[in-house]
């Protein structure tokens, strides 16, 4: 049993693990200075502990999420949440983002940042991707599980090697630790592992059931080690490279440079000074082919939902549209494309909280049916508002949400989903959930 739940851990580890993983934590430990522990207990909170929770509450619920929306808020906000869902984790975020990752990484410190540069390579790559995609075959999902444990090898030999050679930890951005804390939290968001977790639980479940199981209680007891398996192996990661950067030397004018994201530069310098100009191709190259590897899988799987869900046009006709549309997003740059989806994503991250929560909850207690419905919705609008004040700076919002508990710190929401929560356990119109399922 510990055997499978450690395989199956493997295996959910290399479904996640991608380039776009590495840049934020070796940013935010840099930017956190002193203040290194609560900037990576936050991140390590949003970006490890409610991703994991919510793919192993996915692969033990009948339907995946789509179904339980469908059944507790209705199935026009189900295919809603999840269009958003998929676009962002999909051509808007997550696809240009692997190719900008790309190109810092491997690209960028042979021909400079440029425009040209980034065009001509993205040009490139998608074209790649956009043949692949159109006849996906097993050739991409064989050839990152090789990638991908060599690559996550290359990454732990450089955390290693970074840690025992680099000492200069600055005073960082952070004033206090409850500013890094929520910094770290919300940072945690732009692993995007979350959101991916509702859309590849289904996915997950058909992989996982390979391995075979005797019983229920099997089952859950091993999912139990395949969280605690994901668990130490994200937050060993995350902490590794978050304290890389936190000892790594950024000079003054690569800070003033804001199209030089710093993570990607702390990754490709540190591996330049250990390893020299060898160690710097390899890991530019290994992080073009496991980005690239990414990048089809999420074309493929994105085109396949629109196609299923909005049958108007063919898979061949999204296929064409998300590699277009991800083509050009990615040349805008990738702290670009970062900066756009940071207020998506503090809407889309809310809701999903607010649903795992849920699903679990009315496993074991029923609850209103109405109450749980609103629950969801209200969040989702409560975070649209925090974030239309936030962009805008809205001095009347501001003040307004900074009247609830945690409002200054962009936890408003938190407010409206407990007390929702407690009306839906009051209301008499209760439902209990169906039970998990294997």
């Amino acid at each position: 049993m510990i055997k499978k739940g450690f395989l199956i851990g493997l295996l959910l580890f290399g479904i996640f693990f991608g380039a776009g993983n590495l840049i934020f934590p070796a940013e935010l430990g840099f930017r956190a200075g002193k203040h290194f522990v609560p900037a990576m207990s936050g991140f390590v909170l949003s970006g490890v502990g409610i991703a994991i929770v919510t793919l192993i509450v996915g692969t033990m619920v009948k339907g995946g999420y789509k179904r339980e929306l469908g059944i507790k808020v209705g199935k026009n906000f189900a295919i809603g949440y999840l269009t958003a869902l998929y676009l962002a984790i999909g051509p808007f975020f997550a696809i240009p983002r692997t190719a900008s990752t790309s190109f810092s990484i491997g690209i960028a410190p042979v021909t400079g940042n440029t425009r040209l540069a980034l065009f001509v390579f993205s040009a490139i790559y998608f074209l790649l991707a956009y043949l692949i995609a159109l006849n996906p075959s097993k050739l991409m999902d064989r050839v990152g599980k090789v990638l991908t444990p060599i690559f996550a090898l290359l990454i732990v030999i450089l955390i290693i090697v970074g840690n025992l050679n680099f000492h200069a930890v600055g005073e960082g951005e952070m004033n206090e630790s409850l500013t890094a804390l929520k910094t770290g939290f919300f940072d945690g968001y732009n692993t995007l592992d979350a959101l991916a977790s509702v859309s590849f639980c289904l996915i997950a479940t058909s992989g996982i059931k390979t391995f075979g199981f005797s019983s229920k209680k099997e089952y859950m007891s091993i999912m139990a080690i395949v969280g605690i398996v994901t668990t130490i192996l994200f937050s060993s990661l995350y902490i590794g490279l978050g304290a890389l950067g936190n000892k790594f030397s950024v000079p003054n004018e690569v800070l003033s440079d804001k199209s030089i994201n710093i993570g990607t530069y702390i990754l490709s310098m540190s591996s330049y000074k250990l390893f020299g100009s060898f160690g710097q191709a390899f890991l530019g190259a290994m992080t073009i082919l496991t980005c690239f590897t990414t990048t089809v899988g999420l074309i493929v799987v994105t085109s396949q939902f629109f196609a299923d869900t909005f049958k108007r046009f063919g898979y061949r006709a999204y296929v064409n549209i998300f590699t277009l549309t991800g083509f050009a997003m990615s040349n805008f740059g990738l702290n670009t494309i970062i900066k756009i989806s940071i207020p998506v994503l503090s809407i889309l991250y809310p809701v999903t909280i607010v649903i795992v929560l849920i699903v679990i909850l009315n496993k074991f207690i029923s609850m209103s049916n109405v109450g749980m419905r609103f629950t969801i919705i209200l969040t989702a609008v409560t975070a649209f508002i925090e974030v239309i004040g936030d962009v805008f700076n809205i001095k009347m919002i501001n003040s307004f949400m900074s009247m609830f508990i945690g409002g200054s710190l962009g936890f408003v929401w938190v407010n409206i989903a407990v007390s929702g929560i407690i009306i839906s356990l009051l209301l008499k119109d209760k439902i209990k959930g169906e039970s998990f399922e294997i």
